[in-house]
């Protein structure tokens, strides 16, 4: 097998997990520069505010939506290749728009709380790279990889992912401190966006090396061009199985007519099962602890220099994390590491909720948090992916997977929306302290773990078309 190519067609793939993880992150470090720039300058009422807070902060969100809806039809009509490319633009007109949402309109840097409405059409234009990538970075791996190190190779992506989280984590602590707090909530959140535009030019260019997926070639009739990509990545072996999946052989019908039949084989098992894993992965809550960490550190009592630092520190322990599903994906299987990652993560959370209702809020309660999140690193977010990539046929592995990302951003969405209005309602925190929603989270990581015993399937060691045998009906 040529690693060395395979290896580096992986690293540029994985590059949009990076921006993915990036993009999303940023705005981590600009939650309270947004709310003081965009938002209280309207003066509205604690609930309107609190609302608008949410959008601005998940409103990526719906461009991620939008995004991973588009990718399934983009994906099967233009390719994985260009469609990425596509993501990259995205990527590139969304950091330069958000740092500077008057660009077109005023002189660059003179824009005030009335360009909200601008702001959030950038990050929604974000939002439709990264849901591009979600579905694509994933799908172009899990495609041009050997099921021996299929799982691995994939949860590259959740590597990178989590290093583009990591990554921001710094680079906004480290522009936290060129100023006073003055100089960040004027100018400091600008920087932070205007970032992301690097690793985007990094993407599309590296892009332009990188071949076409052979098995969404083998789909539209050029298997010549897919046996030579497969050559030089020493997979020729696999064309005549992956002809034989898209075929049947059965050369008397019309590819729509074959397409249509393999959809009516299909029982409704892989779509209830796709679903509801990417609905999970997000109602634990981690994206919650990812976007909102330095609010929550400062619930507990930090500073804003200790809960950037400490959300440095959730970063560090989900890349950390994430190395050890690399390593364990393709040995232990891919169903173990998701109920182990369950149980651990209802345990943290539940503990984490305690914490907040009793207001001990120190040492144990960051190390539930930690916990929680490495216990997601290890399990729910490289696995997820991994599953979403390898477990759908081939003839309709783009449009399941791009309503299976949907899902999860949707529910994303609902998550991060209504984490602050849950967070700061008055009632719930004079009642439990900001303890409900952690509870919440626990409860629903208890929901997966049973989710997982009862219908998730094993994939690991097996080709891409031998899985389609698991959720075919005769």
């Amino acid at each position: 097998m040529n690693n060395r190519k395979l290896y580096g067609f992986a690293l540029i793939a994985t590059l949009g997990g990076f921006l993915f993880g990036y993009d999303t992150a940023v705005i981590s470090g600009a939650v309270s520069s947004l709310e003081s720039f965009f938002i209280l300058p309207y003066h509205f009422s604690p609930t309107i505010s609190n609302t608008l807070l949410g959008l601005m902060v998940s409103g990526a969100l719906i461009g991620c939506v939008i995004g991973s809806g588009l990718g399934g039809y983009c994906s099967q009509k233009f390719g994985r290749k260009k469609s990425l490319l596509l993501a990259a633009f995205l990527f590139l007109c969304s950091g330069l728009g958000s740092a500077i949402p008057e660009l077109g309109f005023a002189a660059p840097g003179s824009g005030d709380h009335t360009f909200l409405s601008s702001f959030i059409i950038y990050r929604i234009l974000g939002g439709m790279g990264v849901g591009l990538a979600s579905v694509l970075s994933p799908m172009y791996i899990a495609e041009i990889s050997p099921a021996a190190v299929r799982g691995r190779l994939v949860s590259w992506n959740q590597l990178a992912i989590v290093t583009g989280i990591l990554i921001v984590y710094f680079v906004n602590y480290y522009i936290v401190q060129l100023g006073d707090d003055t100089w960040n909530l004027q100018v400091g959140w600008r920087w932070m966006f205007a970032s992301s535009m690097i690793p985007a030019i990094l993407f599309f260019v590296l892009l332009l090396f990188v071949p076409e997926s052979p098995r969404w070639l083998i789909l539209n009739k050029q298997s010549v061009k897919a046996s030579k990509i497969m050559q030089t990545l020493n997979m020729e072996g696999e064309v005549q199985d992956i002809e034989a999946s898209v075929a049947h052989t059965d050369t008397t019908t019309s590819l729509s007519e074959k397409v249509t039949k393999r959809k009516l084989k299909l029982g409704p098992r892989v779509w209830v099962v796709g679903i509801l894993l990417s609905a999970f992965q997000q109602l634990v809550g981690i994206q919650v602890m990812l976007y909102y960490a330095p609010e929550i550190f400062k619930n507990m009592g930090e500073g804003t220099d200790s809960a950037m630092l400490q959300t440095v520190l959730v970063g560090a322990a989900n890349f950390l994390f994430t190395i050890i599903a690399i390593y364990t994906v393709d040995r232990y299987g891919r169903k173990p590491l998701l109920l182990l990652g369950s149980v651990l993560m209802a345990v943290f959370m539940c503990v984490l909720s305690v914490c907040f209702y009793t207001h001990n809020l120190g040492l144990g309660a960051l190390i539930c948090v930690l916990g929680f999140v490495a216990s997601f690193a290890f399990s729910w977010g490289p696995v997820t992916w991994v599953l979403l990539s390898e477990m759908f046929p081939n003839m309709v592995r783009s449009k399941i997977m791009s309503i299976a990302v949907a899902v999860q951003w949707i529910t994303n969405y609902l998550v991060s929306a209504s984490f602050p209005l849950l967070d700061k309602n008055e009632t719930l925190v004079e009642s439990f302290n900001h303890a409900f929603s952690f509870g919440l989270f626990g409860v629903m990581a208890s929901l997966s773990a049973v989710f997982v015993w009862k219908l998730i399937p094993e994939t690991k060691g097996k080709s891409l078309e031998a899985i389609e045998n698991i959720w075919t009906t005769t």
